[in-house]
C-alpha cells in the first residue's frame, strides 16, 4: 500500500478539475453513499464537487483532502 499525503492527494484533485468522478463516501454504520460529479474548484483545504441528486437538482458538495487521506471519502475516475 503506498503513502499518500495530503500535497499529492491535492495535486491529483487539481488535474481532474472539469473531470468527472465517482465518489463514494462513508456515512457510518455501514452505509456508502455514491455520487457522480464533477470536480469544479480546488482550495487549499477542500475541494468542490458538482453533482445531481435522486431528484435531478444540482447542487455543489465540499470535500477535505484529510477525507480522501484517512478513506472517508473514496475518488475514483468515471472513464
Amino acid at each position: 500500500m503506498e503513502e499518500r499525503s495530503v500535497n499529492d492527494i491535492r495535486q491529483e484533485v487539481q488535474r481532474n478539475i472539469g473531470k468527472e468522478v465517482i465518489l463514494k463516501a462513508d456515512m457510518g454504520r455501514k452505509r456508502i453513499k455514491t455520487r457522480t460529479g464533477v470536480i469544479v474548484d480546488a482550495f487549499p483545504s477542500v475541494f468542490t464537487v458538482r453533482v445531481n441528486n435522486d431528484f435531478d437538482v444540482e447542487r455543489t458538495v465540499s470535500y477535505s483532502y484529510s477525507d480522501i487521506l484517512t478513506s472517508t471519502v473514496e475518488l475514483l475516475s468515471a472513464e
